[in-house]
């Protein structure tokens, strides 16, 4: 136990000392005590492109508070960190430094880039393990993981090859988006889609035979010069005639077929559609069920291809531009209209996409959708908090289309595919073929997401089924993470567990929004409104940062991000910090084998260790159903109200006195009770309380290790709780009317309370030390027989009337008008008791003991009100 406690708390040496101070100790480390019920999370692993910003510091606030709370209950707390290559982001961003320095990847090749890319990992590795450290979380260092180390390489070949034989991944050319600035293939949910601004241009085809034309509209001209169609719907009376005939396609000359598909919606432009089945996705079917060409004429960077004829090179936007004024003057564009559409952009460059016709990687998704759907009908379903979130996981899980797997990228896991030089064989597997020198490994990379949804269990060691860690944590206990990659990460780990370990990844999800800014935007680089999580902490200190995070919302809600609300919650660590100080500064000499709470308790004492109880409980059934933030706001009340504002006053009597069994009993509450304090706000506001702590009577060596507060039976007490509220009224009522009528705390004045009956005469008199410390009165009277003085400021309360003579400070005509309001506040009080009893629907349906304590509140409010009609009346006499 360290003996003083700094007049000031300063978070930047109390963090760094103490996060030091736990690695050193190895406190973080998962053990594998067999004696002890295992917990797991791992960490979402943070790209390898930048540092973390506000939502990553949420992310992991929730989940260190999950596994400090965890290790504190007694369990075997594996907290697992990482990191993710981030294959597009991660090149993205190494390319645009290779680019400063005036070189591109291909100047280097492919082994030199990837060392750079190594170093660039490196390098931002150490940041986000410093910004871990900033935050507090207690990572298991010991097991990090990166998505491109040798193990998790092993279990993504693993899963290949398995899908692989299973026929469930395949290569095969179909329209995949294409982003032209990476110059790879996308998912379809990399790419966001945004209405903008554009333009329908209608465009007369002529018939091959002369008997006139057909008019199609489209929003991109320039991918007619891939036309190898024209699809009208086979029940459109207008187009009947010329089912089968030719038209030629404007510009070119070429000659296409005109066929019948119901893909064709009739009441849209003409009609009539162009089909180009190498640059749309619906036109690739069409093009399927007619046996169609398929003609690219846009490649991999966006610049038309050689089968755009004299378009050659022609940037696409450019060519469009060429092509409509082509068409003004070859007298074939009929006309253009005004035309607002949803356009594909990259996630990661922002450039628009391009659908082309690509030979690609695929993971045959229905199967394995199914199963992992059916998981959810089983007791090893994962939990979504809140529910609702199932219904966005099942919804995009039924209407899935086949995964894009494959990336022309560098960075990332290599597709363990390779194709016989002589033969073209394609072979699959975990090594390269035997005669190497004689294959050729496929050049494309896996997707990210293909090895991060691996990553709760290949984390683990997986794919060794005998490894300690995947017997022993797997699957793990709970995922924080927020609802914008549900389909991105949490979907993919469901259904790749379920195929290769039999077992949901998590028994539960919690899933929460997007950090906004004050005026409700997302934060973003574009707005310039982020805010770095390490600025926060250089102000006002990691506890009031993570304070704010975890009890900012509730699950699944979207956090909004104030500056006044850090600063509250650093005003909150300082009045623990200052309430500690006045405990400690009163023990001295105290250990802890001189706690003793089998002394005579005051009212305080007794209430105090009531209200501990309850919150003891409250917070802890809180905490177990992830509401942190009704955890923290109930924490917030009892620590800030009761503990400090009314226990810590009332204490400062028996400690200042002159009886020593009682500054044993007070001393010994004090220290219990913050204990039991800090310990409930440790997974919240980790080094703050540690500091403390290790300043009050204690076991053990750190406050992580230490148990969690149980409620103590003994020291429920519901009389105490009914003192104390009494106690707590009479003073609120002097200090109320104080205020009012402008009388100083410190100026001593008469004090009268008029009792409802002996019981709260003995309550009273019991605690009259309380009443004269905390009401200043120069004379105190108590009973059922005192008498109403004739000019006196008075208070109604439960069960006492309280009057005050202050004749000769006060203007009675004041006292009076104060008094007819607070007659309206008890009338509205009374009436709406009266309709909500008087409703069949509330009385019947409601429960017994609800009902009876509105009854009970009806018969309070009348009491006051009509002992306020007596008062006022008395005074106007």
């Amino acid at each position: 136990m360290e003996k003083e406690l700094a007049t000031k708390y300063d978070p930047s040496q109390t963090e760094e000392k103490w996060y030091k101070t736990w690695l050193e100790k190895d406190y973080f480390k998962a053990e594998g005590d067999l004696e002890k019920k295992p917990y797991a999370i791992v960490i979402p692993p943070p790209n390898v492109t930048g540092k973390l910003h506000l939502g990553h510091a949420w992310d992991t606030t929730m989940q260190d508070l999950l596994i400090r709370f965890k290790r504190m209950q007694g369990y075997d707390a594996l907290y697992l960190p990482g990191m993710d290559h981030a294959g597009i982001a991660t090149q993205a961003k190494v390319d645009a430094k290779l680019r400063a320095e005036g070189k591109s990847r291909y100047d280097l090749g492919r082994e030199k880039f990837l060392e750079v890319a190594w170093d660039w990992k490196k390098e931002y590795a150490s940041f986000i393990r410093k910004q871990w450290a900033k935050l507090g979380l207690s990572l298991d260092y010991s097991r990090e993981r990166f998505t491109l180390d040798e193990g998790l390489s092993k279990a993504v070949r693993k899963v290949f090859v398995s899908l692989y034989k299973k026929g469930l991944i395949y290569r095969g050319a179909y329209i995949i988006n294409w982003d032209p600035a990476a110059r790879t293939a996308l998912s379809d949910i990399e790419v966001i889609y945004k209405e903008i601004p554009g333009h329908l241009w209608h465009v007369n085809y002529p018939l091959a035979d002369g008997s006139g034309s057909i008019q199609i509209a489209t929003t991109r001209p320039e991918t007619m010069l891939g036309d190898t169609a024209i699809a009208v719907h086979p029940d459109d009376e207008r187009y009947k005639a010329i089912v089968g005939k030719k038209a030629v396609v404007p510009l070119i000359g070429r000659e296409i077929p005109i066929v019948a598909d119901s893909y064709v919606d009739q009441s849209f432009g003409t009609g009539a559609v162009k089909i180009t089945p190498a640059h749309d996705p619906n036109d690739f079917e069409v093009g399927n069920r007619h046996h169609l060409p398929r003609i690219l004429v846009i490649d991999e960077t966006g610049k038309m291809n050689e089968n755009a004829g004299k378009y050659r090179g022609l940037d696409r936007e450019e060519c469009r531009k060429q092509i409509v004024k082509d068409l003004e003057t070859s007298g074939e564009l009929a006309y253009v209209e005004e035309h607002a559409h949803a356009v594909g952009h990259s996630e990661r460059t922002g450039v628009v996409v391009e659908p082309i016709l690509s030979t690609q990687w695929f993971v045959k998704m229905k199967p394995l959708a199914e199963a992992s759907l059916n998981m959810q009908e089983t007791d090893d379903r994962v939990n979504f908090v809140p529910e609702r979130f199932e219904g966005t996981y099942r919804r995009w899980m039924e209407n899935i289309r086949d995964w894009c797997i494959s990336r022309q990228l560098w960075w990332g896991h290599r597709v363990p595919a390779w194709y016989h030089k002589q033969t073209g064989e394609v072979y699959v597997g975990m090594e390269a073929p035997k005669d190497s020198e004689n294959w050729k490994q496929d050049e494309d990379v896996l997707d990210t997401w293909f090895s991060s949804a691996l990553w709760p269990f290949s984390t683990m060691g997986w794919p060794d089924e005998d490894a300690s860690d995947f017997k022993r944590y797997f699957p793990t206990n709970a995922l924080v993470t927020g609802y914008d990659i549900i389909f991105f990460w949490v979907a993919r780990m469901m259904f790749q567990s379920t195929e290769f370990t039999g077992k949901s990844p998590f028994k539960d999800v919690l899933i929460h929004g997007l950090v906004r800014d004050e005026q409700g935007r997302k934060m973003s680089k574009s707005l310039g409104n982020g805010i770095d999580p390490m600025d926060v902490i250089a102000k006002y200190g990691a506890d009031a940062l993570r304070y704010t995070l975890a009890t900012g919302t509730t699950p699944g809600q979207d956090l909004t991000f104030q500056w006044s609300k850090v600063e509250a919650n650093w005003n909150f660590a300082n009045k623990i910090w200052n309430a500690s100080r006045f405990v400690i500064m009163n023990l001295e000499g105290f250990t802890f084998s001189d706690i003793d709470l089998s002394g005579k308790k005051s009212v305080a004492d007794r209430w105090i260790l009531q209200r501990l109880n309850a919150t003891i409980e409250k917070v802890t059934t809180l905490y177990e159903s992830y509401d942190f933030g009704e955890a923290g706001h109930y924490l917030y009340q009892f620590i800030w109200d009761d503990f400090c504002d009314w226990y810590i006053e009332m204490a400062k009597l028996p400690l200042y006195g002159e009886d020593e069994a009682a500054k044993t009993t007070t001393k010994s509450v004090l220290t219990y009770v913050l204990d039991k304090i800090l310990k409930l706000l440790h997974p919240i506001m980790p080094f703050i309380t540690e500091e403390i702590w290790q300043h009050i009577p204690h076991e053990g060596e750190t406050i992580m290790h230490s148990d969690w507060p149980t409620v103590n039976a003994q020291w429920n007490d519901a009389t105490a709780e009914q003192e104390m509220t009494a106690l707590q009224n009479v003073i609120r009522s002097v200090r109320n009317i104080r205020s009012e009528m402008n009388v100083a705390p410190k100026k001593p004045v008469e004090l009268l309370i008029k009792t409802k009956s002996e019981q709260e005469t003995t309550i009273f008199d019991a605690n009259k030390d309380f009443i004269e410390r905390f009401c200043n009165p120069e004379t105190l009277a108590i009973g059922t027989d005192i008498q109403a003085p004739e000019k006196a400021v008075s208070a109604v309360i439960s069960g006492a009337d309280i009057y005050l003579p202050l004749s000769g400070l006060i203007n009675i005509d004041d006292e009076i008008s104060r008094l007819k309001k607070e007659l309206e506040k008890m009338n509205a009080e009374v009436e709406r008791t009266k309709k909500k009893l008087s409703n069949p629907r509330f009385v019947d349906k409601a429960p017994e003991q609800v009902v009876n304590k509105e009854r009970e509140k009806q018969a309070d409010y009348i009491e006051k009100r009509d002992k306020l009609d007596a008062r006022i009346a008395e005074l106007q006499a």
